[in-house]
């Protein structure tokens, strides 16, 4: 039980050692944008759901929001509470200006709905402490909500003006923007001019695309790209490698690193060059902030699979569809959201979109007579499928050839089947974002011939006798995809590189073994240890459950080696090497030290057998 010997104030209540007011709340975050419950900002709480008093308090807490709203003259809405497993996830919608209010709103709640259950059972001392703290929490929580509403009072008014005048608006914790590209505007929030001072007639929105899914984002992120500068457009975009704007002298890059949350969005969506954009959309950056902005005009969802359960509440395939439906909430009218039909999950949430909103949606499929592509090309004239190994794509109503898998540099002549999928669902996407078909067509004849291309995601490289695919697998279907690609690749032998990151548990780190290992065979496997993702394991013990998996599933023991980094790991691949081997690398943290030294033994014309460093 929390003791509170000071008055009843929102200071006086025991704080946790994450400075929560309960050791029973888990985690407390601001939504920026639009999420996965609402269209509209507002808080979110994850709390201990495993007693029967913590189910209690979580069926009160919707009335406790509600309380406090009304104190603050806020409207309340319909606050969530909703069970996950052992994680209790509570939202409610909440102002612009207040939304750090709004964290402490629903923290308090919290407080005080499980004050509520212990008085319910008889605790004196809870009901006192209830009655007594009505006056002191009105007055604490106006205090901090006058404190934080203003200086973002010229910031809200903006926004409410860019919402008026159907734009888009960014806001962060430095900066406010309405419009976007060479279109927008953006002024430091201590800075920002009243509305009525806007010409708003010169602001509006380039065409924003999102992209988001389980695999194959960054590969569909770059070619969307790829297809706006074969229009000659200068295209900005936001991926797992960076943020980089592409204009008439070539490409630039502002950021490096993972930069598929809302940064990177609003990266690209304040840089003045920029006439289109293509956003990377992660389910992290989702959970954790909201959407970066507040419209866009075309989305697609690549694809559904088992990943990154536990975190944040989702714990199905079904939630992590629904995390991923976020980016349908901010399309503007008549835009689409391209799904993949051939994906049960995606075809099920396509059906319950549907149902419950108006978003109209555009279906892609390797089958030339799929009924959600022709009932989609029927509606609103948009679909892609694959035909006699070529793959067309429907534009406004009219079907035309794209051209032969075989002739696409991406898809390695075919072979490379995730990134056949990747093509249909890029092609679909650009096009009802405005790419015309000929740049689409354009885009895919030369895309991937070069490897800056596509770095690290399904780059074949040849270091004179040997081959080298490197890839970002790293989750089970990534990791089976990945296998069948190798398969299909002539090799004398085949060597693997496998890791996870320390915050799968030892199931999910099971059925990434069990796919590297399902349909591909290989002659040697190196497991890496990676020790900037431990992300609180001990070391060793990625590696040992990956190991155990591994023999498990069929592998001979003999043929596992482990290895102390991912670039040692490259290393010792490259010296196993003989002529005609396939070297499969999926690589995570050391990518660019590992496309370094491939870009040093190309440069140095180094066969199998040769040394690693000059001598």
């Amino acid at each position: 039980m929390t003791e509170f010997d000071a008055p009843p104030t929102l200071s006086s209540v025991a704080a946790d050692d994450d400075g929560h007011p309960s050791a029973t709340i888990l985690d407390s975050r601001r939504q920026t944008g639009a999420n996965w419950f609402s269209d509209s900002p507002g808080a979110v709480l994850e709390v201990r759901h495993t007693t029967s008093d913590d189910r209690r308090a979580l069926e009160r807490w919707p009335r406790e929001v509600r309380r406090l709203c009304d104190m603050l003259g806020w409207p309340s809405g319909s606050p969530l509470a909703q069970p996950h497993g052992a994680l209790g996830v509570c939202f409610f919608s909440a102002p612009l200006d207040g939304l750090l209010t709004a964290t402490t709103v629903a923290e308090q709640a919290w407080v005080r709905a499980e004050q509520w259950v212990r008085a319910q059972d008889g605790d004196a001392h809870a009901g006192d402490w209830l009655a007594a703290s009505e006056d002191a929490v009105h007055d604490a929580l106006r205090a901090r909500y006058d404190a934080e509403r203003a200086p973002l009072a010229a910031a809200r008014a903006m926004v409410e003006a860019a919402v008026a005048h159907a734009c888009s608006w960014q806001l962060d914790e430095e900066f406010v923007s309405v419009g976007s590209g060479v279109h927008g505007a953006a002024w430091p929030l201590d800075a920002a001019p009243e509305s009525d001072q806007i010409a708003w007639d010169t602001v509006r929105d380039v065409p924003v695309t999102l992209v988001t899914g389980s695999n194959g984002k960054t590969t569909t992120t770059r070619l969307v790209a790829a297809m706006w500068r074969a229009a000659g457009c200068h295209v900005g975009w936001s991926c797992s490698d960076g943020v980089f704007v592409h204009d008439a002298d070539g490409t630039r890059e502002l950021a490096d690193g993972d930069y598929t949350g809302p940064g990177g969005a609003r990266l690209v969506l304040r840089d003045r060059v920029v006439q289109a954009a293509v956003l990377e959309t992660a389910r992290g950056g989702m959970l954790r902030r909201g959407l970066a902005t507040s419209r866009a005009h075309a989305a697609v969802i690549t694809n559904i699979s088992a990943d990154h359960f536990g975190e944040y509440g989702v714990e199905s395939l079904g939630d992590l569809a629904r995390v991923k439906a976020t980016v349908a909430r901010i399309l503007v009218p008549d835009a689409l959201l391209v799904l993949n039909a051939d994906d049960e999950h995606l075809r099920a949430l396509g059906a319950a979109m549907e149902r419950e909103h108006p978003t109209a949606v555009a279906w892609f499929s390797r089958s030339a007579d799929n009924a959600l592509v022709l009932r989609g090309v029927q509606q609103h004239g948009y679909g892609a499928v694959l035909h006699d190994g070529h793959l067309l794509l429907c534009d406004d109503g009219v079907w035309g050839d794209l051209g032969a898998l075989h002739d696409m540099p991406l898809t390695l002549r075919g072979a490379a089947t995730h990134n056949v999928e990747n093509a249909i669902a890029a092609s679909l996407t650009a096009s009802v974002a405005g790419v015309p078909f000929a740049a689409v067509h354009e885009a895919l004849r030369r895309f991937g011939g070069s490897t800056k291309d596509n770095a690290g995601r399904m780059q074949c490289r040849v270091l004179g006798d040997v081959t080298v695919l490197v890839d970002y697998a790293h989750n089970p279907e990534g990791m089976r995809v990945l296998g069948t690609t190798a398969m299909g690749m002539a090799a004398s032998r085949r060597l693997l590189l496998l890791g996870q990151a320390g915050n799968r548990d030892d199931a999910q780190l099971v059925a990434l073994a069990q796919a590297a290992w399902d349909g591909a065979r290989y002659d040697r496997v190196l497991l890496k240890e990676m020790a900037e993702m431990l992300r609180g394991r001990q070391p060793g013990d990625v590696i040992r459950v990956l190991r155990d998996a591994l023999v498990d599933a069929g592998a001979p023991a003999d043929v596992i080696e482990e290895c102390p980094s991912e670039l040692e790991a490259v290393q010792s691949a490259l010296r196993w090497a003989q002529p005609g081997d396939l070297l499969v690398l999926p690589t995570h943290v050391q990518k660019d030290e590992v496309e370094a030294l491939l870009d040093a033994l190309v440069a140095r014309g180094w066969r199998a057998g040769m040394p690693l460093a000059h001598s």
